[in-house]
């Protein structure tokens, strides 16, 4: 017999997958101890778990799942033969219909783009920023970059200037973290001086919005280690950040930065304010489930499942003790926004739905914030 934790290790279905399939009378255990509750399988069981875990990464439906394992072991495998068949026919279709879908997709983008009539980049961009909330703000988003190749414009930090107010932003589409910088005094650099007269710090221009790739921010940050005055500019494909006599300079991606501005705008929410070191070492020491393969976002994610309680504190709880109200966020991604965050009381905010993003809220700074998408519940 093998216990719940070995029949995980041995199948590749996670602990808390393996309960929700007994719950579901998909792969119910050979025993079950009457006192503990503790569940055994019998040796033959593993080899239904691997073809379940199989079904379930080709997407397959329970309901067809359960007829597969009733048939698998029998003597006759034409029913398993056709539901896999049937269901391989449903996946091409809905391959099809998806590069149909695409398709259209390409060539409206195309002529959205109109590359032919599209003009060269010649906006150019100064401001000042003070160092220590310049390195603040990179600091607040840094950790939400994405490292898909496939999505190289999530690569890097959007640097997003309006007026006096710059706003940085990451995302790699399941977590996203924003900051925003007022401008400063204007430095005495020769960038700064050489464009302006005028005390505004501020840039003076159109909104202007450029990403920078990942390599160049750190680069940035780096300089970032006094109170002087920072000189932030783009010029044409070129990004610069001055520091006092040193200086950084890079191209920037050649790529657009999805409109956050839309992502960010959640209706309002339960607002919890929470202790960090406390929240920390429950995240670090609470209950956690294993994020089932397929689930959108990293593979073999730990998810910690948070609820409210009546006196408005936050508590990291158990499958049994999750209800419809509970949210599941990956454990290691809501460390990485509490450390960025840097502050002792932060505000987490539940949205009406545990499909809500969940948001990371400073209590001095509403301008700086992170988000995080749930992790689904229901297995």
């Amino acid at each position: 017999m093998r216990s719940i934790g070995e029949m995980a290790r041995d199948s590749g279905l996670g602990v808390s997958a393996l309960r929700f399939y007994d719950r579901a009378g998909v792969l119910v255990p050979a025993r079950v101890d009457p006192s503990s509750g503790y569940r055994w399988y019998a040796p033959e069981q593993l080899d239904e778990a691997r073809v379940l875990a199989r079904l379930r990464r080709a997407g397959m439906p329970l309901a067809d799942i359960r007829l597969v394992l009733a048939g698998w072991s029998g003597a006759d495998p034409d029913l398993v033969r056709r539901l896999l068949q049937a269901h391989l026919r449903r996946l091409e279709l809905g391959l099809s219909e998806a590069r149909s879908e695409f398709s259209t997709l390409r060539a409206l983008l195309d002529h959205r783009e109109n590359p032919m009539t599209a003009s060269p980049r010649t906006d150019t961009v100064r401001l000042s920023l003070g160092s220590p909330e310049l390195a603040g703000a990179i600091d607040a988003v840094r950790f939400a970059v994405g490292k898909d190749p496939e999505l190289p414009m999530l690569g890097g930090v959007l640097f997003d200037v309006d007026g006096d107010a710059l706003h940085v932003v990451a995302t790699d589409r399941y977590r996203m973290a924003v900051a925003r910088v007022i401008s400063a005094p204007a430095p005495a650099s020769p960038a700064s001086a050489s464009t302006s007269t005028s005390a505004s710090a501020g840039h003076g221009g159109p909104r202007e919005q450029v990403v920078v790739p990942a390599p160049l921010v750190d680069a940035m940050r780096a300089l970032l280690g006094g109170d002087e005055p920072a000189g932030f500019a783009v010029e044409a494909d070129r990004v610069t950040l001055e520091a006092g006599e040193r200086q950084a300079s890079g191209q920037r991606l050649a790529h657009d930065f999805p409109d956050y501005r839309r992502l960010v705008q959640l209706p309002a929410g339960r607002r919890v304010a929470v202790d960090v070191p406390a929240l920390r070492e429950a995240l670090e020491t609470g209950p956690v489930r294993t994020a089932e393969a397929g689930e959108p976002g990293p593979s073999a994610r730990e998810v910690s499942v948070l609820a409210t309680t009546d006196d408005g504190t936050v508590t990291v709880v158990g499958d049994g003790d999750a209800d419809g109200n509970s949210v599941g966020v990956d454990r290691g991604f809501l460390l990485d926004a509490l450390a960025a965050a840097d502050r002792d009381r932060l505000v987490l905010e539940f949205g009406a739905a545990p499909t809500a993003p969940l948001a990371i809220r400073r209590t001095d700074d509403e301008g700086t914030f992170s988000l995080l998408m749930p992790v689904r519940l229901d297995h």
